[in-house]
């Protein structure tokens, strides 16, 4: 099972030693909503290229 704990672990183990506590929320603020929209994805389901080109192109 993937924690949150896991995660931002895997997360600072990935980022450069010289990092900012600002380049460490950022990039947990993206951990985040990423994390957000597959899970919607996977509640709601998602769409199909087609139907978000079109969505987009309006």
């Amino acid at each position: 099972m993937n924690t949150a704990k896991h995660a931002v672990q895997f997360l600072l183990e990935k980022l450069p030693d010289d990092c900012t506590l600002e380049d460490i929320q950022y990039h947990l603020y993206v951990v985040g909503k990423v994390q957000r929209g597959l899970d919607r994805a996977e509640r709601e389901g998602d769409f199909p290229q087609e139907n978000v080109e079109q969505r987009l192109s309006k």
